[in-house]
């Protein structure tokens, strides 16, 4: 099930006994489990019926005494497991001479009882006779990292989901400057969206004017300057990245940068040409095709590894690693390296 399917099964109160969220994208695994904490009971029964763990301070006795308690009046009672992958989840069989309390639970859960373990950052080892356990009485959900290039096309349709548009050149800026933390994303549009009309397309003015982007001091203006050797503008963007760095991080930069050049590599391996071709083969929007076109014009097949071999060089550099030049000296050597 995805976690559309799952919301929308809570929203009819369609529960499991058991939740299993588990994966190393937090983002879903947040969003159902607050949705449990905040909608499966009134208000009014929380207090008795709504408990709240947390794995690092919590026993797995405690969690399986929680939950074996019948609700008070009420049809359901809830136990929450917060950071459950920090949970001493104890041994995976029964032995000869005692039953796992743990597994007997989970194989005969109690009916009026909705268990749900958030294991973030982490998957859940499926071999375990616990994990079937769970997937067999109730609910298993993976919570999964998305590739880069899927990422804009999550941000289209969270604004979407929210009753709004978005165009190009916001979604894929939104994406370059955030990575692919799903719950920051949704953060930054959240306080976005108060400060635009539901239904007007968010554009890539909102963005600057709201989320603290220079309009002309980006990592696209800085991407395109490159593309087009243009030293004084790189220099320029690089002169207010070093005045700006909370807001332009050396190593979001550098990030950034190498995916960039990633694809402009690929745009020399591809041997179909075509819009469509390469913008699938570089995961990218065919209407960003041209500009690493242009970049491939700019930088042939050899350059290109050489400055992807540079970017590596000075990600360690930033870290400390044979070197103590300030961010700035760092970002200014490494741009004449790429432009000569």
């Amino acid at each position: 099930m995805t976690a559309t399917d799952i919301l929308k099964d809570l929203k009819n109160r369609k529960f499991k006994p058991l939740y299993l969220l588990h994966g190393e994208e937090p983002y879903y695994i947040d969003l159902i489990s607050n949705y449990i904490e905040h909608n499966a009971l009134p208000a009014a029964e929380r207090s008795f019926n709504q408990t709240v763990l947390y794995g690092k301070d919590t026993e797995m006795m405690t969690v399986l005494n929680a939950a074996k308690r019948y609700p008070m009046m009420a049809d359901y009672q809830v136990v929450l497991v917060k950071e459950a992958q920090e949970m001493k989840w104890g041994k995976d069989d029964d032995d000869k001479k005692h039953i796992n309390p743990l597994l007997a639970y989970l194989e005969n859960p109690l009916p009026s009882t909705i268990l749900v373990f958030c294991y973030k950052y982490a998957k859940f080892d499926k071999r375990k006779k616990t994990y079937k356990a769970i997937e067999k009485s109730g609910l298993v959900f993976e919570s999964t990292s998305l590739y880069d290039n899927k990422i804009p096309g999550w941000i289209e349709g969270f604004v979407q989901d929210k009753g709004y548009r978005a165009n190009q050149q916001a979604t894929n800026m939104l994406a370059e400057y955030l990575g692919n933390d799903l719950s920051k994303i949704a953060n930054e549009l959240e306080k976005l969206m108060l400060n635009v009309p539901q239904g007007e397309e968010i554009t890539l003015k909102h963005i600057q004017d709201n989320i603290g982007i220079s309009k002309e001091y980006n990592v696209f203006e800085l991407q395109a300057a490159l593309a087009k050797k243009d030293v004084l503008k790189t220099n320029q963007i690089i002169n207010y990245f070093e005045a700006n760095p909370k807001a332009n991080p050396i190593v979001l930069l550098f990030g950034n940068l190498n995916n960039y050049f990633s694809k402009v590599l690929v745009y020399h391996y591809v041997k179909d040409k075509t819009p469509q071709n390469l913008a699938k083969e570089m995961g990218v929007n065919p209407y960003f095709v041209k500009d690493y076109e242009q970049a491939a014009r700019n930088y042939n097949f050899a350059k290109t590894m050489q400055i992807i071999g540079l970017l590596r060089e000075y990600d360690l550099k930033s870290k400390g690693v044979e070197s103590n030049l300030p961010p700035g000296e760092l970002m200014r050597e490494l741009m004449f390296k790429i432009l000569h």
